[in-house]
């Protein structure tokens, strides 16, 4: 599964050249912690325009792609089709007749708990950090009385996500609606819908919190965007490290400390025959530091 999502870079406006805060779009492969790819915003567009230009940048044949709300478009829908993947889109209020669509039909069948119509499920129940999460993942085959449903590509099943959660005695409820080019299982569809807030969760928290992205000031020219580009990839070679049985954070330490678990990072061993310069020159992207600037070839 691919994760599409987007994060700002708060702090890389610059009021002196009237520059806006850089958004960026990523694509996040959930299960290997792997970020395949980003693209920059258009200072004069949104997300809908970027997420195009991502998908044509990456390679995802054979993957469910999901995004929110923001990218539940028909082109985008039809551009996954067309490169041979599927995707799982959030409907909410930008897709208006859609999404009223989905809220009477699943209004109606809950009612008689699907008594009339076929349906997949999956549920979890959860305890953790002073709550109970239950979750129910419903899915069904696209109803030939859905609207606006002609306008999607491939469109095959539709689904629900229901998280009731209790936390000191109250309970919270968030329903999300989901619209599938497959109609997959429901344990599949609760990994797509869980899977998603993978990007939020292993990537953008620890881009701020680990890496410091949204403190960073370099703004100038396109340093910020290249940069961006670097804590991505530090961060896909951390994570896929086993050596250190320690988190991102120490293992940045660990390697502006050690050459050899550097070289380890990023060459998957350490190298035979040592390299310095190849070590220093790789600080700056793992750890953010350098000894000396003047070493660096």
């Amino acid at each position: 599964m691919i994760a599409i999502d987007g994060k700002t870079q708060r702090r890389s406006y610059d009021k002196a050249s009237s520059k806006s805060a850089i958004p960026m779009v990523s694509a996040w492969a959930t299960t290997n912690h792997i970020s395949l790819g980003q693209v920059v915003v258009d200072a004069k567009s949104n997300e809908i325009t970027a997420i195009p230009k991502l998908l044509k940048l990456i390679e995802i044949s054979g993957a469910l792609v999901t995004i929110d709300a923001m990218g539940c478009q028909t082109e985008i829908a039809a551009e996954i089709v067309n490169s041979g993947a599927d995707y799982c889109l959030a409907v909410k209020g930008n897709q208006p007749t859609l999404h009223n669509g989905l809220i009477e039909f699943f209004d109606d069948h809950l009612e008689d708990d699907f008594a009339r119509h076929s349906v997949r499920r999956h549920e979890t129940t959860e305890k953790a950090h002073g709550r109970e999460d239950f979750r129910s993942y419903l899915i069904c085959p696209i109803p030939e009385s859905l609207p606006d449903a002609n306008r999607w590509k491939n469109l095959k099943s539709i689904g629900i996500a229901i998280n009731n959660t209790v936390r000191d005695g109250v309970m919270t409820v968030f329903v999300r609606y989901d619209i599938l080019s497959r109609y997959v299982s429901g344990k599949r569809f609760a990994e797509a819908v869980r899977g998603h807030w993978g990007v939020e969760n292993n990537l953008h928290w620890q881009l701020d919190v680990t890496f410091g992205e949204d403190q960073c000031r370099i703004r100038k020219g396109n340093a910020d965007t290249n940069f961006s580009t670097l804590r991505r990839t530090a961060l896909s070679l951390l994570k896929k490290n086993k050596t250190e049985k320690v988190g991102i954070k120490n293992k940045r330490i660990v390697a502006a400390l050690d050459t050899d678990y550097l070289q380890e990072v990023l060459f998957g061993k350490s190298l035979s025959v040592q390299s310095p310069w190849v070590a220093r020159s790789c600080l700056v992207v793992l750890t953010g530091v350098y000894r000396n600037s003047a070493e660096l070839p």
